[in-house]
């Protein structure tokens, strides 16, 4: 028997490495904050990206009373650099195909309500969307899946009825503990098959995300095989 097609009600977006590219900026900034204490972020900071810096930094430092200045360090070098995040390509019109088509659509961002605004304003993201969650606006962070909990209830969508488009490890843990849909954006990086094997699909970039947002109708969301592959990859 054929699998019904899975036609999302409600689409979620993460924003920073997924609609906005930002990651680069991100990873100099935080570069530029740890630089007087001789510590620098690798590749591995892409899989707890998604919380406030004030969760992750205390990580990448030896001596923790460093903190409080290489927070200011880093939001110094952000604030005056913003103005360099691009949009990726297609992301405009992928949402406006999916407001066409009366898709409900929210931003769940670990970034805080400040910056989230500038941005969304910025790159005329703000009109696309009918609710923003952002880092701050809750007591918890990614991957506690509060946030898209609150992001289906304004909605009034059920996790069945929803996809999640994120692009790191607390995006996946989120949307997995939501019973969401999540489509995982790798970027260059290599997934671990604990994570992949919670993905509906995974894909190595936002343009190869978008076409499969703008592609749905095909099978019923469904997890992975254990060998962590995409059951559905595109």
């Amino acid at each position: 028997m054929t699998a019904p097609a899975f036609h999302p009600r409600a689409v979620v977006f993460d924003l920073d490495g997924t609609l906005i590219d930002s990651l680069p900026l991100v990873l100099e900034a935080i570069a530029h904050a740890l630089a007087p204490y001789g510590a620098r972020p690798t590749s591995e900071i892409f899989a707890r990206l998604g919380g406030p810096p004030e969760r992750f930094l205390p990580t990448l430092l030896e001596d923790i009373t460093h903190v409080p200045e290489a927070l200011a360090r880093m939001e110094a070098f952000h604030r005056s650099n913003m103005h360099l995040i691009r949009l990726f390509a297609g992301a405009i019109p992928m949402l406006e195909q999916l407001r066409r088509e009366r898709v409900r659509l929210a931003v769940w961002t670990g970034r805080d309500r400040a910056s989230t605004d500038i941005l969304l304003r910025l790159h005329g993201l703000a009109e696309h969307f009918d609710t923003v969650v952002c880092g701050d606006d809750l007591p918890s962070h990614k991957p506690d899946p509060a946030g898209l909990r609150e992001i289906l209830r304004r909605l009034e969508v059920s996790p069945a009825e929803t996809l999640f488009l994120g692009d790191a490890d607390v995006d996946v843990l989120g949307g997995a503990g939501c019973g969401v849909a999540t489509i995982l954006i790798r970027h260059a990086r290599t997934i671990d098959s604990g994570i992949a094997g919670q993905c509906w699909r995974v894909v190595a970039s936002p343009a190869e995300a978008y076409a499969a947002v703008q592609g749905c109708g095909g099978s019923q969301p469904d997890r992975a095989e254990e060998n962590g592959e995409p059951a559905n990859r595109l």
